[in-house]
């Protein structure tokens, strides 16, 4: 997984991807893909455990902005705010509380859910 450590130095962003190989088994349910802003609030296995639940409590809703807004009140509780509290914050100074997210998740089935935090 990429990890800037050097906030605060340019530069922000790589060319260099960050790869994992899985090969699908028939347990496989979907895929996620997202920017690396994600993994700043939550581990790799609570992102999957986030998508399994909503997506059994909630078969029509949209599992990657379910994430996103996760991810918003993580950041608001974090910075001791609430989650309409962090909304109000120009996105330009918001940015001082999370990093801009981009997620994706492919059903296997067939569904494909994309968000965006710039939105929100």
């Amino acid at each position: 997984m990429f990890r800037n450590e050097y906030i605060g130095t340019t530069p922000y962003i790589s060319c260099l991807p960050s790869l994992r190989h899985h090969r699908l088994c028939p347990s496989d349910q979907f895929l996620i893909l997202s920017s690396d802003g994600l993994y700043q609030y939550f581990s790799n296995q609570e992102v999957v455990s986030h998508v399994e639940n909503f997506m059994e409590k909630f078969p029509d809703g949209d599992p990657a902005q379910h994430l996103i807004e996760e991810l918003l009140f993580r950041a608001a509780k974090k910075a001791g705010m609430d989650f309409h509290e962090l909304l109000d914050i120009p996105q330009g100074d918001r940015r001082k509380y999370h990093d801009d997210v981009t997620v994706m998740v492919i059903s296997l089935e067939g569904r494909i859910w994309k968000s965006s935090g710039k939105y929100l």
